[in-house]
């Protein structure tokens, strides 16, 4: 028997449930950054912009930021920067917070400000991991919870490990393993196009 479903996300996966064929969603993976009354604000984990860091974002990053790819966060604001940043020298994730960013869950933070993405991207840390996001998905008051009673996702638990370590065009599918079920198997082997098939 399936867990509940929690009141809100935060902290969650949602992973399009096969519902969403042709839009921006379709074999998505979102985390979900903030979730409450007021709506909800989420990141897509992996849907490439096809650019680094640096071919798109004008301000004087560190080399290893510039490098780094950069993702579609979701179809809302494109230009908007946001990104996620986890570090293990740093106890519990806690880190200078100047523009109200708050932990998503230990040791895994939320950013927008770019000076404070230029200091975490200066710091020596060899444990830290960050990645970089253009837009996101956003939802007003009830819309996520609309959307979840039509079964257009499904949820699971996020980790850092999926967060930043697994390939990005991979994870969909593997999460959808991990999950478990015929279903979800049947689903994860789908190609993108069914008339492929």
């Amino acid at each position: 028997m399936a867990a509940p479903t929690p009141k809100f996300l935060k902290g969650q996966l949602l992973l399009d449930s096969g519902q969403l064929n042709g839009s921006f969603f379709q074999r998505t993976v979102l985390l979900i950054c903030e979730h409450n009354a007021e709506g909800a604000f989420g990141l897509v984990l992996n849907r490439s912009a096809g650019n680094k860091v640096g071919e798109v974002i004008v301000a004087d990053l560190p080399d290893a930021l510039k490098e780094s790819p950069l993702f579609l966060g979701g179809p809302v604001q494109p230009t908007a920067l946001s990104y996620l940043h986890s570090d293990n020298f740093i106890p519990d994730g806690n880190i200078s917070i100047s523009d109200g960013e708050g932990n998503i869950f230990p040791n895994l933070n939320l950013g927008h400000s770019l000076d404070d993405l230029v200091e975490i991207g200066e710091s020596f840390s060899p444990t830290k991991k960050v990645k970089m996001f253009a837009g996101y998905a956003g939802w007003s008051p009830g819309q996520l919870e609309d959307e979840m009673k039509r079964k257009s996702w499904l949820t699971f638990p996020a980790s850092l490990e999926l967060v930043f370590d697994i390939p990005p065009e991979t994870l969909w599918q593997k999460i959808l393993k991990s999950k478990g079920g015929w279903r979800n198997k049947l689903l994860s082997q789908m190609p993108d196009n069914l008339s492929w098939n």
